[in-house]
């Protein structure tokens, strides 16, 4: 009787079996599925799976610490560092974040909130100032082909040249020792406003060169620069800035245009500071200002000082010597040196950055227009005088109180 007892419920569990095969059948017959589409679905399910492990083995990749060499033509731009908030003005990192962001470089979190991936600039560089040599730290993900990624992602005014480690610790601002700028200007701004060619026919002589080349060493050592800046008052211990080398290259000429270039290399530089050296050495060798004026600049008197025109700045180097004395040779890291990326470097400022300049001077023609107002500047002015003339200006640097800014025009 047992035995038969347990045939009887194996016989029905085998029956109820059958019914629910038999059921899952016909409701797979209705809804028209057969072999092929059953087998769509589990591609399907399987392509989502591999999407799902190539971004989870992304997430899964470490972050490093690294720099990138960054090159730029800052026409059109709002100025390289990034303000959230403010679509209506696109800067320079606002193309670099997108484009990290869709190589997968970082995750999209990141760009919405930059201190996430510590992400530093070494130089303000303010709108419509260009880059050939712009330092930028982050931690990214080390993905294959990372500089092709990026740039595929960028537009061809803003290049990414070069990649290195760093210690995990790098700030590109706070290591920077110094920073070298350069400043393109059509020779015509040198000639003598009583017996020179006024115009773009103007070439540079040899004394002119030298002249110029004469004043502008006046800069170099540590002076008080508060003249240079409208946010430094002559006993701001911050306004006193040291010049390591500043000179005027030979003339070349482009499209029946005479150019040159200025350097200028410093531990770092106020507001306007970089121009307005420029526009003092102009006024004096166009005859406008007398060669003492630039001693009496450095002292606490208020001196009407002249700001070239933006158009033309471009932060060419910038310098980590104690960084590379400790970290550059212990075998983990490399020194932060871009001999290999020069030619690339040189290539970009060719195709980018110097067409720019010429294209931009010979269509708005600004400094031809600067020019015209040096006659309306009093170098000769008083300091009370002066000092009415600026009683607006603020205290405090408008780029912080660090010590470390560039040149923000």
């Amino acid at each position: 009787m047992l035995a038969l007892r347990w045939g009887l419920r194996a016989a029905s569990g085998r029956f109820r079996l059958q019914n629910v095969l038999l059921a899952m059948a016909k409701r797979s017959s209705a809804a028209g599925e057969g072999p092929e589409e059953n087998g769509q679905q589990a591609k399907r399910l399987k392509g989502t799976a591999g999407e799902g492990d190539a971004e989870d083995q992304n997430k899964r990749t470490p972050k490093r610490k690294i720099v990138l060499l960054m090159a730029y033509s800052g026409k059109g731009y709002h100025g390289m560092q990034r303000n959230l908030g403010s679509s209506q003005f696109k800067t320079i990192e606002d193309d670099l974040v997108s484009a990290l962001v869709q190589s997968g470089c970082i995750p999209e979190n990141h760009g919405e909130d930059m201190k996430k991936m510590s992400f530093q600039r070494c130089a303000r560089t303010d709108k419509g100032v260009s880059a050939a040599g712009q330092i930028v730290s982050l931690k990214v993900r080390l993905i294959d082909d990372i500089l092709e990624k990026i740039n595929n992602h960028l537009p061809s005014h803003i290049r990414i040249l070069g990649l290195k480690r760093v210690t995990g610790g790098f700030n590109s601002k706070n290591k920077c020792d110094a920073r070298t700028y350069a400043y393109m200007l059509p020779t015509f701004a040198f000639a003598h406003k009583d017996h020179d060619v006024q115009e773009e026919a103007y070439r540079l002589s040899k004394e002119t060169l030298d002249k110029v080349n004469s004043l502008l060493a006046c800069y170099k050592g540590t002076h008080n620069f508060h003249n240079f800046t409208s946010q430094k008052g002559p006993k701001d211990p911050s306004a006193r800035r040291y010049i390591m080398e500043m000179y005027c290259g030979e003339p070349f000429v482009r499209e029946d245009i005479e150019f040159a270039v200025i350097k200028v290399k410093g531990q770092s530089f106020m507001m306007h500071q970089i121009r307005k050296m420029i526009g003092l050495v102009i006024a004096i060798v166009k005859g406008y200002a007398p060669e003492s004026i630039i001693e009496r600049s450095w002292g606490e008197e208020k001196v009407d000082v002249p700001k070239a025109p933006g158009l033309g700045l471009v932060l060419e180097r910038v310098h980590f010597e104690k960084y590379n004395r400790r970290f550059g040779n212990d075998g983990l890291h490399e020194p932060l040196e871009w001999k290999e990326e020069e030619e690339k470097i040189a290539v970009f400022k060719e195709q980018h950055i110097y067409p720019t300049i010429i294209n931009t001077e010979r269509e708005e023609k600004s400094m031809m227009s600067w020019l015209n107002t040096l006659s309306i500047h009093d170098f000769n002015s008083s300091a009370a005088e002066m000092e009415a003339n600026n009683k607006n200006s603020k205290n405090g640097d408008v780029e912080g109180s660090d010590g470390c800014d560039d040149d923000s025009d």
